[in-house]
């Protein structure tokens, strides 16, 4: 999903479910209105054809739910906003009760008074969503076998062992292999069919340590670089991005958020480890600070911020990362770019 900024419009609240959402809005009059909706093709498109031009409809991000209400509004023109729904509830204060039509109004309202910081959702497009399906279906199959694998490995310390349960584990695990190579291969194939991707692909993976699920999870999840654009959103979104804890006199050790996404988190760990073992600069790095006395796991985090900051440098300069590049000191292009406004001053 990519985000637009909006401008004023007619807030309506919708509350997704399964099967139907519920919508509350304000009338023409001035009266609290309610309806429900069936989330499915036709009601949708006759509930989108009866909305005014002005209008901008507000939701909570359920998944899957709201995917069809989306694209369809998307379609005929009509702006939506998906939101948190652990922003919208923190954001009333203390409430009480809960049901569907009062969901949809505490959406409304929220919407009403937040709407500067809403954000028109766009529907991914093809490329994008059918990797995305590629990639969770082959974390599927990574994490069936090695719950099978796990079992396995239990299993051999057992003074009694069945040996056609080993067999059917062992076809079952070499199976799943064979159709996660596949699935990785589907997901390349698709990379490689769009230029856009491609090159942001290939410059991401001539980094040390960025490998083809790393790289495929920072494409899916940052919107090829386009949604979270900047590697500071990035780190916040990752959960690698330390926050200040200070209040009043105590000034407390900066901490990361536990809201951060766990599964690109752990890749970047894991990539922040090879680099440390293959990358000179980076090894270098990594023992100044043990020597400072640092925990291993801060330097880590260290790492995975300036493995972020490198990803979105090449990608934004569309240059492959390089062992022999030399950053050059910024305090010292600065000093030079002094110097010069000097001189051309006293000439």
């Amino acid at each position: 999903m990519r985000s637009i900024k909006i401008t004023t419009m007619r807030i309506y609240g919708i509350d997704l479910s399964m099967e139907k959402f519920d919508v509350n809005f304000i009338d023409e009059r001035g009266n609290d209105r309610s309806k429900t909706v069936k989330n499915s093709l036709v009601p949708i498109s006759k509930f989108l054809e009866s909305l005014p031009d002005d209008c901008l409809l507000v939701a909570e991000h359920t998944g899957v739910y709201g995917d069809l209400l989306l694209y369809l509004s998307n379609q005929v023109g009509v702006s939506i906003s998906f939101m948190s729904g652990y922003t919208i509830k923190h954001s009333l204060g203390l409430i009480k009760g809960k049901s569907d039509p009062v969901d949809a109004r505490r959406i409304r309202e929220y919407g009403e008074r937040f709407f500067d910081k809403l954000v028109c959702t766009v529907y991914e497009g093809e490329t994008m969503k059918e990797l995305r399906e590629l990639y969770v279906l082959r974390a599927q199959l990574v994490k069936s076998r090695k719950t099978l694998a796990t079992s396995e490995t239990g299993r051999k310390y057992q003074p009694v062992q069945s040996i056609s349960v080993h067999k059917h584990v062992e076809q079952a695990i070499k199976a799943l292999g064979t159709e996660i190579a596949e699935v990785e291969r589907e997901m390349l194939a698709l990379i490689q069919s769009n230029a856009a991707l491609r090159n942001n692909y290939e410059v991401v993976t001539s980094i040390k340590g960025i490998a083809q699920v790393t790289a495929t999870d920072l494409l899916i999840k940052t919107g090829n670089f386009q949604v979270i654009d900047t590697a500071r959103k990035a780190a916040s979104y990752a959960g690698v991005c330390p926050f200040p804890n200070a209040s009043g006199t105590m000034v407390g050790k900066s901490k990361i958020s536990p809201f951060g996404d766990k599964d690109l988190k752990t890749l970047l760990y894991m990539a922040a480890m090879t680099a440390v073992h293959h990358n000179k600069e980076y090894n270098l790095y990594y023992q100044r600070k043990k020597m400072e006395g640092k925990p291993h796991f801060l330097i880590m985090n260290n790492v995975a911020n300036k493995l972020l900051r490198m990803i979105y440098s090449i990608v934004r300069s569309q240059t492959p990362w390089s062992e022999t590049y030399m950053c050059l000191d910024p305090r010292e292009s600065k000093q030079s770019i002094k110097i010069n406004s000097s001189d051309k001053k006293v000439a």
